[in-house]
């Protein structure tokens, strides 16, 4: 199956989804470990579609996501890099091209080893918050942390929150 730009761009506007995970990681130096990766979900019966993504952009694991369906999932910070290249060249439609503005800025500052650093975690996390998410609660409490650890900001920059660059 030999997919198109234009075709994986709407695909990806309907299916896929550009997370920002923020976990505690005792051995990470900050005590958190910054997550980015590109998913896109399928029922099983569609698996080769998840396939033919990971030829596309020739990186991810296909594994395993419930009973019945499947995920290509995208981490590696390099692969990571080729996916906001390819969907900076060839914008998404919809609402979630703000939400892959942010997530292609966090991926940035995580290659400049920025969430390494006190400040650009808390921004990372802030701006993390921003995006579409399902645990904003979870992530409220790790800002709160770090924010209480390393120094509180009033308030993130305008351009952070809206997904302008």
């Amino acid at each position: 199956m030999d997919l198109s730009p234009d075709w994986v761009v709407g695909f990806v506007d309907g299916e896929g989804c550009f997370y920002v995970g923020i976990n505690p990681h005792p051995k990470m130096t900050l005590g958190y470990q910054v997550l980015p990766e590109f998913r896109v979900v399928q029922h099983e019966r569609d698996i080769q579609v998840l396939y033919a993504l990971k030829r596309f952009f020739r990186c991810g694991v296909v594994r395993r996501n419930g009973e019945n369906r499947y995920e290509l999932r995208i981490r590696k910070l390099s692969c990571l890099q080729k996916v906001v290249e390819f969907f900076e060249h060839h914008p998404l439609k919809t609402k979630k091209n703000v939400d892959f503005k942010k997530f292609a800025r966090i991926v940035k500052w995580v290659s400049e080893g920025r969430h390494l650093e006190p400040e650009g975690l808390i921004e990372i996390v802030e701006v993390a918050l921003s995006m579409d998410r399902t645990n904003k609660v979870k992530t409220k409490k790790i800002l709160a942390d770090l924010q209480q650890r390393y120094g509180r900001r009033d308030s993130p920059p305008q351009a952070e929150m809206s997904g302008v660059r």
